[in-house]
């Protein structure tokens, strides 16, 4: 079959190349049919034309071919000048697989194009559909994946440190929030670890699998806090994106919502954020759409959220959905017996992938002096600063924290003093009494031994250093 079209150039198909491969794909293919530069009809074979329910060829030549097959997308390529190599294409009832070629003159201007029906029955396609559809499913699943890792938590409860009857009962009330399904208010001043706890909850929690995600109330202007909450519709304001953009409550949809500082937040939000709790769903700003939700909220505050309900500066209804279960993390200097624990995961943590970094139990009496308004975190800055400025990079003693700690605090430089035991009494005592008396002793002459360095003094007693700590901390 001769070509109406005399096509040559380097960006297309040359006369040669149609001569030779135009009598194969008319043979191959289910019907062919080609159009002119302006998108003409010129030529149809017999097989497209049954296909296409046509009683006569020639009927249909000089007619545009949108009038003849609705949605073709010849008039695509002849506008782009570039193939449309596998495309389905809708007729009536019938799904056709189809290709689309342009053709160029000697210019090598656009002359027309050619397409070819490569499948009138989709059934063939059915096993490549198939695995498509698989490799779609499980692109789609790691992208999930992916996203959630994006908002996994970093922390577990065993990164909440200490030993003392006050952390223990903060860890056993955060096994208990994990495993209910309520809100959670975490109570602490800052430092304390209220992030920490947060995200411990939730790892232990059964929305482990899901999203947290964690938003500092009091680091966001009130006038974005609504948009940063419920997400904003496409165009909602004057300068706003052209596309949706989801808040938090969405992106934690399926999971753990962290409320940090839930006591800086404005009262209008307030009422909004009560709804968005009780309702289970949100409005994005601008937006008459309602989005359900699946969210479970951790909040927390340094704030006295009594008095402020009190004073009128936080709704009452909002405290009372929020404080299900209520978790209050002491300060430090209220467990001043974990000061040996806490120091030891610091410095671990502070000396990854260098040399081990130990402090001595002068050192930890020094730290046992200071008051710490900034808990934790100002422990931790300590710890830096003292290490940073020590001259025995890998020992800290008594003299480095007291040259580190503010105002001159934490005078103790001298030796560990020995720690109280029991008062001995005549006759025969209690087993546990006993049993206490000599591991106090036998920690005292390790410490004594190893001159403060508790690491050496857990070495030669046989434990570990976290065991060790531990009894040090019941015996402080």
């Amino acid at each position: 079959m001769p070509m109406p079209f005399d096509a040559r150039s380097g960006n297309g198909l040359t006369r040669e190349l149609i001569e030779v491969l135009f009598p194969m794909f008319e043979q191959a293919s289910a019907g062919a049919i080609a159009v002119d530069r302006q998108g003409r009809i010129s030529w149809i074979n017999a097989r497209y034309a049954r296909l296409l329910g046509l009683a006569d060829t020639h009927s249909v030549i000089g007619r545009p071919v949108r009038t003849v097959i609705p949605h073709s997308r010849m008039p695509e390529v002849l506008e782009s000048g570039r193939p449309l190599l596998v495309d389905i294409m809708e007729y009536h009832t019938q799904q056709l697989v189809v290709t689309r070629l342009p053709l160029f003159d000697e210019l090598g201007e656009v002359s027309g194009a050619v397409a070819f029906v490569l499948y009138d029955d989709l059934q063939p396609l059915t096993p490549l559909v198939s695995k498509y559809r698989r490799l779609h499913q499980d692109l789609q699943a790691a992208k999930r994946a992916l996203a959630r890792h994006g908002r996994r938590t970093r922390y577990q409860l065993g990164d909440f440190a200490g030993a003392t009857p006050a952390a223990l009962e903060v860890k056993r009330r955060a096994r208990l929030a994990a495993g209910r399904d309520m809100p959670v208010l975490l109570l602490g001043e800052t430092g304390t670890g209220k992030e920490v706890l947060a995200q411990s909850i939730h790892a232990l929690s059964s929305r482990a699998e899901g999203p947290f995600v964690g938003v500092n109330l009091a680091a966001i202007p009130e006038s974005l806090l609504e948009a940063e909450f419920f997400g904003v519709a496409p165009g909602a304001y004057t300068g706003a994106d052209k596309r949706s953009r989801d808040g938090k409550f969405q992106l934690a949809n399926g999971g753990t919502l962290f409320l940090d500082e839930v006591g800086d937040m404005p009262l209008a939000l307030q009422a909004k954020l009560l709804r968005a709790l009780q309702e289970q769903e949100v409005e994005p700003l601008g937006s008459n759409r309602v989005v359900p939700v699946n969210v479970r909220v951790v909040a927390a505050t340094s704030r006295d959220l009594g008095a402020m309900v009190a004073d009128g500066s936080f709704r009452s209804d909002l405290y009372y959905r929020l404080n299900v279960l209520e978790i209050a993390i002491p300060p430090l200097r209220q467990r001043l017996g974990d000061l040996g624990i806490l120091c030891e995961v610091l410095l671990e943590d502070m000396g990854a992938g260098q040399s081990r970094v130990e402090i001595t139990d002068a050192g930890i009496a020094a730290l046992g002096q200071y008051h710490w308004p900034g808990n934790i975190r100002e422990l931790r800055n300590v710890l830096e600063r003292a290490w940073t400025m020590s001259e025995e990079a890998e020992l800290l003693d008594a003299e480095q924290i007291a040259r580190v700690l503010p105002d001159g605090a934490g005078p103790a430089m001298g030796t560990v003093p020995a720690p109280v035991l029991p008062s001995a009494a005549f006759g025969v005592r209690p087993l546990a009494e006993v049993l206490a008396r000599a591991e106090a002793e036998a920690l005292h002459a390790a410490l004594q031994q190893a001159e403060g360095n508790r690491t050496q003094a857990a070495r030669l007693l046989g434990v570990s250093r976290s065991v060790f700590y531990q009894k040090l901390a019941r015996h402080s």
